[in-house]
């Protein structure tokens, strides 16, 4: 019996270690795919404080922005902003600010979504046709120069309030849509 204990006592002794290093060795080394995984989930790059502007052949600028910070994701191609800052300067149109908490641009800037305290100023403080809006949430298409919503907006005229759930508007023609529950109050 004291032989039998002595020659399966080494191979159990190995054996547990055997255990304990694979164990540890997981613990310390994670998997690949782990790995690999964590890598999409975080930013490729970060940018704080930018600015840039768009300018046509003209050499006028059409469009200017700024943000406090932009991440920039692989996994989703999609582009975070905070505190963003846009201005639309183009000829024959009146200006269009946009500022919001929070910003996504997608297909490349194609679809940019504005989250967070969103306001639009259009045109200047001297302009007649100056209009203000307040929402919570804002699609903009700036190929095609519209801006929409399916959230609660307020909009200030010169001698009006309206309040409404969802618009659209254009900024080529200048035709604004308020879509449901619309309220005007005259100033």
């Amino acid at each position: 019996m004291k032989r039998h204990l002595s020659f399966s006592f080494p191979i159990i002794l190995i054996a547990v270690l055997a255990l304990l290093m694979f164990g540890l060795n997981y613990v310390v080394v994670p998997p690949m795919t782990a790995q690999n995984d964590d890598l999409f989930n975080q930013p490729d790059y970060i940018i704080e404080n930018l600015s840039g502007i768009q300018m046509n052949h003209e050499s006028a600028i059409q469009h200017v922005f700024s943000a406090e910070k932009m991440l920039h994701y692989l996994d989703d191609e999609i582009t975070y902003l905070q505190r963003p800052y846009f201005i639309s300067n183009e000829p024959n149109k009146p200006v269009m600010r946009l500022t919001a908490g929070k910003a996504e641009l997608q297909e490349s800037g194609e679809n940019i979504y504005l989250i967070e305290n969103v306001t639009v100023l259009r045109g200047d403080d001297g302009d007649e046709d100056k209009i203000t809006m307040d929402t919570s949430f804002l699609h903009l298409m700036p190929d095609d120069n519209i801006a929409r919503t399916n959230k609660a907006v307020s909009i200030m005229m010169k001698n009006a309030t309206m309040n409404a759930v969802g618009l659209q508007l254009n900024n080529n023609t200048g035709v604004l849509q308020l879509l449901s529950n619309v309220r005007a109050v005259e100033d």
